[in-house]
């Protein structure tokens, strides 16, 4: 079985003992909970997509591991058309579900450990990339949905990692024995974990020597034993929570993007799921892989969908109000098509631009500088198109009364005359589209933006590694005749 149905996805995670807290709260069950139940959703149409007829092309695909289809996020791009593929898919699940597909992180870590463990074993003689493509069949023979996990809490910025007060601030092996290794701390930010099969854990940061404990890479399932999920709680939570009708909501389905500290309280990881174990001068290697992959990713597909949903919104709420010859918003708009296409062009030449990595690794990674550009972009773009999409929505994104006066005796006549504006629409597809820009525009998805990937520093600093002004230099010696 390589391709799960979505019922057979519900089933496969129902049941679990997981250790999960909410809103000073634990959770029991995260199919019942209306907050965590948004990214079952979002897990489950992934899978829904991989046999529809219509999306089956963009959803799946046939391994060479196994030779069977399956997912598009359990499969490492092994050409310049797979990595197009990725790109189109990230769009696709992007604007279908206006949140993250929590599969695509754990899928940017695959690319990471293929190509940093085949290089380990070619030059340090060890056997990970083999141990890696026996987990990575096992994924994709039970079509595993897979979290990824690199953030971590780290100490002071001014001291050296071993010279931090708390040594668990950065995650650590505190004990090797001859089955597995144990290991302590905490990784933060971890978008959906808890509604996935497993969870890949790779370094946050390069290592040096001394740090040894520190440079590990592995994978576990999400219900391991001394596993602990503290969630996110936002005022979003808070309104999902007491909604008597999640149309009611911005994004009523799919929700916030939903993450999670995830807690290693002395967790056992076996062996034959260990990818690295003290290789300090690879810890850098696996962070670099992986945010040449993750940004093409965040850059140049996901934000792309979402901007394809603000725009459709501005467009349709534009229409509702009878503002289509508004001058101003039509120009607003057409900013927002530039900007989200300019992004989706970096994405896909990052895609179209890339390369094995190693050569003979088999795996193809994005091209590094227009990777690291297409989301250095974005967190610029999606700013600018939350203001322009606030400026189209007016004050009622921010002071809108909730629709659940449409259903409140006393106030529902008022509500639909004053907030229909006079269009034959009516107030409630205002209301919602009101809601929806609210969603983006005064929501947790700036931030986000901005630190999804990496903050802007992180792909300056890796511009700043990989850009190179030798041919710049060189036309121009050329065309003044200058030799030195």
């Amino acid at each position: 079985m390589a391709l799960k149905t979505p019922e057979e996805f519900i089933e496969s995670i129902r049941g679990r003992k997981l250790r999960i807290f909410m809103n000073g709260k634990r959770i029991e069950d995260i199919l019942d909970h209306p907050i965590t139940r948004t990214v079952v959703e979002a897990n489950k149409a992934s899978y829904a997509w991989a046999l529809d007829p219509e999306t089956k092309e963009i959803m799946s695909t046939i391994s060479p591991l196994i030779n069977e289809p399956i997912n598009r996020y359990t499969h490492v791009c092994q050409s310049v058309e797979d990595l197009v593929a990725k790109a189109n898919a990230g769009c696709f699940t992007a604007e279908n579900l206006g949140t993250c597909i929590y599969r695509c992180v754990g899928l940017d870590t695959f690319h990471s450990l293929w190509s940093t463990t085949w290089e380990m074993d070619h030059k340090l003689g060890t056997s990970y990339f083999p141990r890696f493509l026996e987990y990575l069949k096992y994924v994709q023979k039970n079509d595993l949905a897979v979290a990824g996990a690199l953030t971590e809490p780290r100490g002071p910025r001014d001291k050296k990692l071993l010279d931090w007060p708390d040594p668990y601030l950065s995650l650590k092996v505190v004990e090797k024995k001859s089955d597995g290794i144990v290991v302590r701390g905490c990784k933060i930010n971890i978008s959906g974990a808890y509604a996935s099969h497993e969870v890949v854990v790779l370094p946050q940061m390069a290592h040096y020597p001394g740090e040894e404990d520190y440079a590990v890479a592995f994978a576990i399932p999400t219900d391991t034993e001394g596993l602990t999920y503290i969630c996110q709680y936002t005022p979003y939570s808070a309104e999902r929570e007491q909604a008597e009708d999640i149309y009611e909501l911005g994004n009523p389905v799919f929700g916030e993007r939903e993450t999670s500290m995830i807690v290693f309280d002395n967790v056992f990881v076996p062996w034959e799921r260990v990818f690295s174990c003290g290789e300090v001068e690879y810890a850098g290697k696996f962070v670099e892989k992986f945010a040449r992959t993750h940004r093409m990713t965040c850059g140049g597909t996901c934000k792309v969908g979402f901007m394809n949903i603000i725009v459709g919104a501005c467009k349709l709420l534009q229409e509702y109000k009878g503002l289509t010859k508004a001058r101003h918003i039509n120009d607003e708009i057409l900013e927002m098509v530039v900007m989200k296409e300019t992004a989706r062009a970096c994405g896909l030449a990052a895609a179209n631009l890339g390369k094995e990595d190693p050569p003979g690794s088999g795996v193809f990674l994005p091209d590094e500088v227009m990777g690291n550009i297409s989301k250095l972009n974005v967190c610029h773009y999606f700013w600018r198109v939350m203001e322009l999409a606030g400026d189209i929505g007016g004050g009622l994104v921010v002071t809108m009364p909730s629709i659940r006066e449409l259903k409140n005796p006393e106030t529902k006549e008022y509500v639909k005359e004053y907030l229909s504006f006079g269009s034959s629409a009516g107030a409630e597809k205002i209301m919602r589209l009101t809601k929806l820009l609210q969603n983006w525009t005064a929501g947790l998805h700036g931030v986000g933006t901005y630190h999804g990937a990496g903050p802007i520093m992180a792909q300056k600093i890796m511009l700043g590694r990989a850009v190179t002004y030798d041919k710049e230099v060189a036309l121009v010696k050329k065309i003044l005749n200058i030799q030195d």
